[in-house]
């Protein structure tokens, strides 16, 4: 009789084990009792098998080393082999041609987007809902990600079967040093009058309030789809977007929204030259101390600490409410899926849920300085603000808002929002020109 995990022999038969495998099942996104038959029964001995694993990661980055110490630990359990291949983020762009051929992994991760637009809203992904019944650490998986990670997620195929597994997630905020500002960390701007009020007070000083790398259309775009969302709440601009005759950019709330970010363009605040040159020159500076805020990604602490200044101190806020409307904060997932095609499924399965485990959840969060999707992991300093963000929240929205429309950000929104970001045209000339390219968008897409 061939070796079964110690992690997924069933509940019953190894109460004791660390991460095992509920029979019985209670829910999640899509419960397995009520969803498509899945390739192999998640339960089964997987020894002296070999499963294909194609990472977004690159060997040497700090996520990389946690998912290799827990395929390290996965083999010694299991008695089963990865052939794993760190890729990096060109990982899903090789998987769509692969698809139609016999050459295709068993596992894959990347971004939510990626793995959207490859597998999950292709039909290619097999139904998880095994492995949200999955038993880690006494609980189930999908006791272990909060409910409201996955309400907007937009995760479940046409049969109610999730079909991304999360590991880890992104978020935003605006970043600043605590050390320069201990009076922002202790009273942080909660609406967008205090947030200017904030970046007037900031002008008096020697850095520059604001600074922003222009060349970057993913960055200049979550101003105006932040504001957009401190409108509409979760799915308002994908709501937005997917409006096929354009007319929905002429409400009298994105026409605000676009006439705040018009407001940043033109208010003086932003560092001398963001809109002429190449990222990450402006990052640097921000790192540097020569301006005070930065809208990012929760990457940023990881990304800049290599030039930073000596004794950085990582701190942040969200991005401020309008009108006294809820807020959300953005959690963009990071996680598995495994084609449909995948020759080891069952061992695929057993792999995605081992990183759920609290051990390496830990060293997500404090080695690689990342958001676990555990609540209960450990979290590295200069992370704490915005976890507490994500904990606070009593809604999450996706990044760009779960918008994965081929083609839209890079052909529609990211070209016209640079334009306005960058003060080239007005807030109402921007409304116009995303109301016609989307309509010629659907036109040719629809």
């Amino acid at each position: 009789m061939g070796k079964t995990a110690r992690y997924f022999r069933p509940t019953a038969l190894l109460l004791g084990s660390a991460l095992v495998f509920s029979v019985t099942g209670c829910g999640g996104p899509a419960s397995s009792s009520s969803a498509e038959a899945q390739a192999d029964d998640m339960t089964t001995s997987i020894d002296g098998q070999t499963l294909t694993y194609w990472s977004m990661w690159k060997e040497g980055e700090a996520q990389q080393k946690v998912i290799a110490s827990a395929i390290k630990d996965f083999e010694k359990d299991t008695g089963a082999k990865v052939d794993v291949q760190w890729q990096g983020r060109s990982n899903t762009q090789k998987l769509v041609p692969a698809l139609n051929t016999n050459n295709v992994p068993d596992l894959v991760d990347g971004a939510y987007g990626k793995l959207a637009t490859s597998v999950g809203d292709t039909g290619q992904a097999l139904g998880l809902g095994s492995t949200y019944d999955a038993d880690v650490d006494g609980k189930t998986v999908s006791e272990l990600i909060p409910e409201k990670y996955l309400k907007n997620a937009d995760i479940s195929d046409e049969n109610d079967q999730p079909w991304m597994l999360p590991y880890n997630f992104s978020s935003e905020a605006f970043w600043f040093n605590k050390k320069d500002h201990p009076e922002i960390a202790a009273n942080p701007p909660k609406t967008w009058d205090d947030f200017m009020a904030t970046l007037k007070k900031l002008e008096k000083g020697k850095a520059a309030p604001l600074a922003a790398d222009g060349d970057i259309g993913g960055y200049n775009s979550a101003w105006i789809i932040n504001l957009v969302l401190r409108h509409g709440g979760p799915g308002s601009f994908k709501k937005l977007a997917a409006d096929t005759s354009g007319e929905a950019w002429s409400s009298p709330e994105v026409l605000d929204s676009a006439k705040k970010v018009e407001e940043i363009a033109k208010s003086g605040y932003l560092i001398s030259g963001y809109d002429a040159s190449k990222f990450p020159a402006q990052q640097q500076k921000w790192a540097t101390g020569k301006a005070d805020l930065l809208l990012n990604g929760s990457w940023i602490p990881a990304e800049t600490s290599p030039y930073a200044s000596k004794g950085f101190d990582y701190a942040s806020f969200q991005f401020p409410s309008v009108d006294g409307n809820p807020t959300s904060v953005r959690a963009d997932f990071v996680g598995f899926s495994i084609p449909r095609k995948a020759e080891h499924a069952a061992a695929a399965e057993q792999l995605a849920v081992t990183l759920l485990d609290k051990k390496y959840q830990d060293q997500f969060g404090a080695k690689a300085k990342v958001l676990p999707i555990r609540t209960d992991a450990t979290i590295a300093p200069e992370m704490q603000d915005i976890k507490d963000a994500v904990d606070e929240t009593e809604s999450i929205n996706l990044a760009f808002d779960g918008v994965v429309f081929p083609g839209y950000q890079e052909k529609i929104l990211w070209p016209n929002t640079d334009q306005l970001f960058l003060g080239k045209i007005t807030a109402e000339e921007y409304v116009k020109k995303m109301q016609q390219d989307q309509k010629q968008y659907w036109k040719d897409n629809g």
